[in-house]
């Protein structure tokens, strides 16, 4: 017998605590958005009125010939700027993204009680999660999201207990991936007119989530988010898209004639990644880098899959403005802190825009 829908409990019990997801609500059948998942209308996204960020991707392997510091100045730019920018011939083979494409599907596909499994709580391993939304019990509205998180330690951990359906090429995903996160990290921190060693970069990025998103077919779209207003927390997100798009970010400054403040959507491109600047690097830089507040819309048509790999420092890790920086321009604009007391108050609270951002302010 179908659960109802209608109350609030009922679904709610259905969809977070015993993990069926969003997708499981779905293939019951719905003619129209539960209550709980409609967003207030100043959360909601504007699809027909947002324009496109149409920058073409920068092409990495050019870092290797006579353009390389154009390629450098175009990376520092859009990490001024937008916080966002996509990557080619980055070297993650195009196959490989399209199996990860695939495995994702194949994951979300299977029936509940295959992915329930990896719950909080009865998962396997700790470094396993599967959920849906991002903090339920305190969202006002849900999040039209399913999820499943793999937090890496070593290889030989994800293969026991990573799911089969996914950990082959999520592992290759984020062995290749990582190269081109460090090699972007080194660019823009020699941006700032700063040398770390290789000691404190590795704390920097030591610590890699393979994350693989599923957005279900929602019949109102336009009253839903996929994922809501935040900025992420760790140096860099590397992001896969699928070829249906739906990521939309948030101009920190007028430019390219859009105004701030305006929503541009990422369009996706055949064989890019996208990157983007999270917390810790803005912090670092001492405001210099931004952070990109960013949102996710859902689509009536096809169900959507998102697969990003998060680039944050290790949890015993200091983190504040360079103290080159902090002497350079005169004030430290933000507090240090160990990154494990940013990443549990992150966890505590529900998406809203660059608020946690504010545990890191100088006050």
């Amino acid at each position: 017998m179908a659960p109802s829908f209608l109350d609030g409990n009922s679904l709610f019990n259905f969809v977070v605590r015993d993990g069926n997801g969003v997708k499981g609500m779905v293939d019951f059948g719905l003619s129209e958005v539960p209550e709980q998942y409609v967003q207030p209308p100043e959360e909601r996204i504007d699809k027909l009125n947002a324009s496109t960020h149409d920058n073409p991707p920068i092409d990495l392997s050019k870092l290797d010939g006579p353009q390389h510091d154009q390629i450098v100045e175009e990376i520092a730019r859009a990490a001024e700027t937008l916080g966002f920018f996509q990557v080619m011939n980055h070297g993650v083979a195009v196959e490989l993204l399209e199996s990860l494409k695939d495995a994702a599907n194949n994951f979300f596909g299977q029936p509940p009680e295959k992915k329930a499994v990896y719950r909080k709580g009865v998962s396997p391993s700790p470094s396993v999660k599967y959920g849906t939304s991002f903090v339920p019990d305190k969202e006002k509205a849900l999040e039209w999201k399913d999820y499943i998180s793999m937090t890496y330690t070593t290889d030989a951990e994800a293969l026991e207990y990573w799911p089969q359906e996914c950990k082959d090429v999520a592992l290759e995903y984020l062995r290749t991936s990582i190269k081109m996160v460090r090699k972007v990290v080194e660019i823009l921190i020699g941006k700032l007119g700063v040398t770390l060693d290789d000691s404190r970069i590795d704390g920097l990025i030591g610590s890699k989530l393979v994350n693989m998103n599923f957005y279900p077919t929602c019949p109102n779209p336009e009253l839903t988010v996929g994922v809501g207003r935040h900025s992420d927390m760790g140096m860099l997100t590397v992001l896969l898209q699928d070829d249906i798009g739906g990521l939309y970010v948030k101009m920190e400054e007028e430019m390219d004639g859009k105004r701030q403040g305006d929503w541009v959507e990422i369009p996706a491109v055949p064989g890019a990644l996208v990157i983007n600047v999270g917390d810790t690097l803005q912090i670092l830089s001492n405001g210099r880098y931004k952070s990109a507040e960013h949102r996710v819309r859902t689509t009536s048509t096809k169900s959507r899959v998102s697969i990003p790999i998060f680039a944050i420092p290790k949890p015993t890790e200091r983190i504040g403005p360079l103290p080159q920086l902090v002497e350079r321009d005169g004030v430290a604009r933000y507090r240090e802190f160990i990154f494990e007391e940013y990443m549990n108050n992150f966890f505590s609270n529900a998406h809203d825009g660059k608020k946690s951002l504010d545990f890191a302010n100088n006050i």
